[in-house]
């Protein structure tokens, strides 16, 4: 059974807590030590992220874009995306609808 709320390792340098969900949304704080990676993936699900710290590019699509402290980007539906941190950072990751990949997971 998924315990929310706990961190875990996503990828080096990268650690997550996903909270308790609700019905069709879902958010996780994600940090990430400066340089590391949130590798390039796709998933189905809409994505928002919002930057409480740090700075990040994305790449979304083949197209990059810096986030900085309280400025947010939109990830499509299916769009091919991943991030690396400019310095140390934190987001605020919502999904919806719910991330059942992620959910799942023990």
């Amino acid at each position: 059974m998924k315990i929310f709320g706990e961190w875990e390792q996503a990828e080096p340098g990268v650690k997550r807590k996903i909270f308790a969900p609700g019905t069709e949304l879902m958010m996780m704080e994600v940090h990430f030590e400066a340089g590391a990676e949130g590798y390039q993936h796709s998933h189905p699900h809409e994505q928002m992220s919002y930057c409480i710290q740090g700075e990040l590019e994305f790449t979304i699509e083949g197209a990059s874009r810096i986030i900085r402290q309280g400025e947010t980007v939109v990830i499509p539906g299916g769009a091919r995306h991943g991030v690396v941190a400019k310095e140390a950072s934190v987001l605020l990751d919502c999904f919806t609808p719910l991330r059942e990949d992620l959910l799942n997971r023990d």
